[in-house]
């Protein structure tokens, strides 16, 4: 009878295990996927209230970032459109890419490779589109469920042409309705409440502050031009500082002060009409993040905020990207609220990539690994923002006869042109955070020079 009554027990509390580890199982099941809000800005520095630059509203970013992970030093891989977006879309560099103009589609040499928003789709995910995500006209149609667009011949622009269109500022009246962004931001609602019942991937690209600067009157009205300070290097015109290679500094601007000399006078106007182009954003952008909360959807939904590339405000006298490997071309906004993640409210010092954005949504959402990644999950940092990690970032620039490499860590960026036949620069960030002193040829720094210099070829001597 003992032993029945012991095999009794046993049994029941096997049943017991089972019932409990299937209840487990299927909450797991049930629990819904998380969805992905994935937001770009075109030409978007760090010019944010959130990170530290208080004369700049915007209140609905900022918001954000207090709820979510800031990166402080994030860069892009490419200081261009075209070529930071194909990487970060693909998790590879550019070099590995081929993309290294605005022209070339990433699928026409790598047929085979499945880009951020097709791993999603190919995960039960709808992937929807809205605004500019890859370059346009160069779009990955086959990536969205919804939204994609037909690829377009490149459109050449004569530099006449381009300085009628990119070289002036914009003010718009009302609110801003009539122009595509202010479009955006309410056809990326009306896809939220089109997809809230299913897993999605909502890709929703602003073009502001893209050159020209625009924005609704009324925020230009909210910054004074008198009060706004210049850069402590800025120059009238593109300037080589002394102790610096030639190759460093573009010798043209490409999409303000276009073969013209930035006044004090005209530069803060300049800068002004940025600034406002970045509150007509933050409001685009806010009225998104409302319509997710007002969904009840933020409490499921990753959300995804950076910047494409850096940009110049007439720093070393340049007001365009293209060709800068300076911390001002190539540092990005980069924000992320992973719902629950221990990281939130906080501020990661740790130097990450645009390029790890694939693999770490990839993580978050519970998806495969996609293959051919070269960046590395962020979800340590949003967890611990100040956890350990031992990777740089590396950003390429130039075409042509003038090819610059980087690399930056959390103190030092070092980067050579042309494999060190047209010059290296050193900055210590911690003593520089202008890149004012060129250190690359004194003797007390040549230790870090190897090092930095050794990672770096390390990096582009892989495919």
């Amino acid at each position: 009878m003992k032993f029945r009554s012991t095999t009794i027990r046993v049994l029941l509390a096997g049943l017991l295990l089972a019932a409990v580890t299937l209840t487990a199982a299927q909450a797991q099941e049930a629990k819904p996927r998380p969805n992905v809000l994935f937001v770009a800005v075109d030409d978007l520095r760090p010019e944010l209230g959130c990170y530290g630059v208080s004369q700049v509203k915007t209140p609905h970013i900022d918001r954000l970032a207090a709820a979510g992970v800031k990166f402080d030093r994030a860069y892009c891989q490419f200081p261009l459109c075209n070529p930071s977006r194909s990487s970060m879309l693909t998790g590879r560099h550019p070099h590995t890419t081929g993309v290294l103009d605005n022209t070339v589609w990433f699928k026409e040499a790598h047929p085979d490779w499945v880009s951020l928003p097709q791993h999603f789709q190919q995960n039960g995910y709808v992937s929807a589109r809205v605004g500019k995500i890859f370059h346009g006209g160069i779009d990955d149609t086959d990536a969205w469920s919804i939204g994609g667009d037909p690829r377009k011949p490149a459109a050449t622009k004569k530099p006449g042409q381009q300085a009628g269109q990119s070289d002036r500022i914009v003010e718009l009246d009302g609110d801003g309705e009539s122009h595509a962004d202010f479009k955006t931001a309410a056809r990326a609602i009306e896809l939220l409440n089109e997809l809230k019942a299913k897993p999605f991937f909502l890709a929703v690209g602003f073009t502001k502050p893209h050159s020209p600067p625009t924005a609704p009157k009324k925020m230009f009205a909210m910054y004074d031009p008198a009060k706004i300070p210049l850069p402590p290097d800025f120059a009238t015109t593109p300037t080589v500082p002394e102790g610096f290679p030639t190759a460093s500094v573009p010798p043209r601007s490409s999409d303000l002060f276009i073969g013209r000399e930035a006044s004090p006078e005209a530069a803060r106007e300049m800068i002004r009409a940025y600034h406002a182009s970045l509150t007509f954003t933050d409001t685009n952008v806010g009225k998104v993040l409302d319509e997710l909360d007002r969904l009840g959807l933020a409490k499921n939904t990753v959300v995804v905020f950076f910047g494409d590339h850096g940009y110049h405000l007439g720093e070393k006298g340049k007001w365009s990207k293209h060709g800068s490997l300076l911390e001002i071309g190539t540092r990005v906004p980069l924000i992320v609220r992973w719902p629950g993640a221990a990281g939130n409210g906080k501020t990661s010092g740790r130097t990450v990539q645009l390029l790890d954005v694939y693999p770490t949504l990839v993580e978050l959402c519970g998806l495969p690994a996609a293959s051919g990644q070269q960046g590395h999950s962020l979800a340590p940092l949003l967890r611990d923002p100040g956890a350990s990690w031992s990777h740089p970032a590396f950003t390429l620039a130039g075409g042509g006869n003038r090819i610059g490499h980087s690399i930056r860590t959390e103190r030092w960026r070092y980067t050579e042109w042309n494999k060190g036949e047209a010059g290296a620069v050193l900055f210590d960030h911690q003593a520089d955070p202008h890149e004012m002193k060129n250190l690359a040829a004194d003797a007390a720094h040549a230790q870090t020079v190897a090092e930095l210099k050794r990672q770096l070829h390390e990096r582009y001597a892989q495919p």
